[in-house]
């Protein structure tokens, strides 16, 4: 049997009486085609029932502009490596090559050593300030080459001034520069009557790499 939709007008009396009226779409439709004509500004081909029944219209979009005053932040890219040789943005000039001119640093670097062991004293735990200087930095430290595999090294003293992954750089009395490797030497250095070792072999390592490495405790420790 066939589905047939029945429609049925309300009767007049039954509208009187509920205080309704009957559902019309002649309005609806007058006004919405009105309202398209006033929104449609550019002419077109097609009628406004067509439009309605054949194809979506979007009324009152535009398109957003574009914020000219933002522009990419591009992050600074540094100098590698070679670009820093070929700059010579390690190299001391021969005017700064003097030995006074690095008592400052020594001292700077005497108090941050005092700080970050919490003071040094008589009391002091050797193991604890050991643990310090493991990580610490040693640019202005004096230190003195104890013992080496190149004799000639043995007994030099002066302000750290540079440290390199493989080498120490240091400026003695007299006013003179000495590149001394860290493999097979070890260093003395000394803080208020404390006199630690630095074992070059186990310092293969930049200051800022150093300072966030876990070192393993053994028997003896590095220094």
């Amino acid at each position: 049997m066939e589905e047939t939709e029945v429609c049925i007008p309300i009767p007049r009396d039954l509208v009187r009486r509920l205080g309704v009226e009957p559902h019309t779409s002649s309005k609806a439709t007058k006004f919405t085609e009105a309202y398209l004509r006033n929104c449609i500004q550019q002419p077109t081909r097609l009628d406004v029932k067509s439009m309605v029944t054949h194809k979506a219209v979007i009324l009152g979009y535009r398109r957003p502009k574009k914020d000219k005053t933002k522009k990419k932040s591009k992050k600074a890219k540094g100098l590698n490596a070679r670009q820093k040789r070929m700059m010579k943005v390690f190299q001391i000039k021969p005017d700064h090559q003097r030995y006074e001119l690095f008592l400052p640093l020594h001292e700077l670097w005497r108090q941050y050593i005092i700080d970050l062991c919490g003071g040094l004293k008589p009391t002091s735990n050797p193991q604890f300030v050991q643990q310090k200087l493991l990580k610490a930095d040693f640019h202005g430290a004096i230190i003195t080459v104890v013992r080496s595999k190149c004799p000639s090294y043995v007994g030099t003293t002066g302000i750290l001034i540079q440290e390199f992954k493989h080498v120490f750089k240091i400026i003695t009395k007299e006013d003179n520069v000495k590149v001394i490797p860290k493999r097979y030497s070890v260093f003395g250095v000394e803080i208020d009557g404390f006199v630690s070792h630095i074992y070059g072999n186990k310092f293969e390592l930049r200051a800022s790499e150093r300072s966030v490495r876990k070192f393993k405790v053994k028997g003896t420790m590095d220094l």
